[in-house]
């Protein structure tokens, strides 16, 4: 058992690393300085859409990390495969490396501003956006970071990666039409634990369902032995229907969704609800805890296109977080094709109608976070099963 976990845990490790790093970036709010209100949320250059609009895609090149080279050449192959679907539209698209840290992202964005950059798309880890985000501000130039890290959003920086509110909210939102409105939200200890507990919180208080209880434990495996008599405690003691979990498949969850049930929580009787993907590594759909779980997922059909499109141009599968400039570099043309010479400003970017990306839609909010249509999905028999669709459009289902 424990073998099986061990392998599960080095899979997910290899298929979910830069993942995980973007995570832990996005994590450290003590070492960011938030950038919030840098800039007005309105602000942004006049353009001339007739024609090609500079822009800079700033991706972690040059760290001499062969997981970071990768991803940035992910990024870039993703970004140029957006300029295919313009409709007119031109890109001048300029590449800048930041080398996978701040003080390099500063310098480049501001060259890239230099340049004749009107808007950047980029960088990933969240101290590079931050600071990318600020060097540029005076030039009244906008940043679509690659960054999940809300603590940096505002102002003229945006967060394109997903969030835990966004995915918080949307599974309580579920779980609570369901019946599903007494919770338990067991966490781990970690910066990523407190976040992910946090959003789901704040998205209870929201739903109409109820907190009732929480359970944390530190990030190992004594730790999260040790918390499952307190969860059964919890959910025993005020007959919560529902067990929100923020472990990951590499950390975690694999204990917890085995140990749970043999000490009597039951999915049979209590929802289990994990805020992160529980379909990455696909070895995670084996684990028998697991079974019946919901979590939340991109909107399948939009992101098999997307993965077949970037396999037909580039020969092999997109990095998880690719699409994340496609979204970028669509949102931008899309806006462009408007002909609004204020097409790159904070008030257009947040358009309430949203973008259509490589994972489904997608808006940008006047607070620099970002709302995406998510799916709910089940695992029945080792396979993902959609139960509730993502929406096609905002205002339907699931917002």
């Amino acid at each position: 058992m424990f073998a099986f976990f061990n392998r599960l845990r080095k899979a997910a490790r290899r298929a979910v690393l830069p993942v995980a790093a973007l995570a832990l970036a996005a994590c450290d709010p003590a070492a960011l300085g938030g950038l919030g209100g840098v800039a007005g949320g309105g602000g942004g250059p006049r353009i001339d859409t007739a024609k090609p609009v500079p822009v800079a895609l700033l991706v972690p090149r040059g760290s001499g990390q062969p997981s970071d080279e990768l991803l940035a050449n992910n990024l870039e192959n993703a970004a140029r495969l957006a300029m295919r679907d313009l409709n007119g539209v031109q890109i001048d698209l300029r590449v800048y490396g930041t080398a996978g840290n701040a003080q390099t992202a500063a310098s480049q964005a501001a060259q890239a501003v230099n340049d004749g950059a009107q808007i950047i798309v980029g960088p990933l880890y969240a101290e590079a956006a931050n600071a990318a985000g600020v060097a540029v501000a005076p030039q009244n130039v906008n940043v679509l970071a690659f960054s999940n890290n809300t603590t940096i959003a505002g102002g003229n920086v945006f967060v394109l990666g997903s969030t835990f509110a966004n995915t918080a909210n949307r599974l309580v939102s579920y779980a609570a039409s369901q019946g599903k409105d007494r919770v338990v939200v067991v966490h781990a200890q970690d910066v990523a634990g407190q976040l992910g507990r946090n959003a789901i919180q704040q998205a209870i208080s929201r739903s109409g369902a109820t907190l009732v209880g929480t359970v944390d434990y530190p990030l190992s495996q004594q730790g999260v032995v040790s918390a499952v008599p307190r969860v059964k405690a919890a959910v025993d003691g005020a007959a919560a229907n529902a067990v929100f979990m923020t472990a990951t498949t590499s950390a975690g969850l694999p204990l917890l969704s085995q140990l749970l049930p043999e000490a009597g929580v039951t999915p049979a009787t209590t929802q289990f609800v994990g805020i992160t993907r529980w379909d990455i590594p696909p070895q995670t759909l084996e684990l028998p805890g697991v079974q019946g779980g919901w979590f939340a997922l991109p909107d399948p059909n939009r992101a098999g296109a997307f993965r077949s499109q970037y396999q037909a141009a580039y020969g092999s599968a997109p990095h998880p977080l690719a699409g994340l400039a496609f979204d970028g570099i669509a949102a931008i043309g899309a806006l462009v094709a408007q002909g609004n010479a204020g097409a790159l400003t904070g008030s257009a970017l947040t358009q309430g109608s949203g973008f259509q990306g490589a994972s489904g839609i997608f808006r940008l909010r006047p607070d620099g976070t970002n709302e995406r249509g998510l799916a709910v999905a089940t695992v029945r028999d080792n396979q993902v099963i959609v139960i509730d669709p993502a929406p096609r459009a905002f205002g339907g289902a699931g917002f």
